[in-house]
């Protein structure tokens, strides 16, 4: 019997996001339709969302905190 019969993997949910509050679907069950995989971040980007955010992020935010995180890096360079 599979996961997602039983209820243990579900194809989504609507979840808020921790920055904006905007609300959005997340696609757990199926990762790769989820808005957050358009986001192609850095490990230590991902890292860094990882030490002030808890809990999943919209693609905006997302593509927001990345230019903010490449923007510092380049003015310590």
């Amino acid at each position: 019997m599979s996961l997602k019969r039983e209820g243990k993997m579900p194809e989504h949910e609507i979840k808020t996001c921790q920055r904006c509050g905007k609300t959005f679907e997340c696609k757990v069950g199926n990762i790769t339709q989820c808005q957050c995989y358009e986001v192609k971040l850095t490990y230590e980007e991902t890292q860094k969302m990882r030490e002030e955010y808890d809990e999943c992020l919209c693609a905006a935010c997302m593509l927001d905190l990345q230019i903010k995180y490449r923007k510092e890096q380049i003015q310590k360079s």
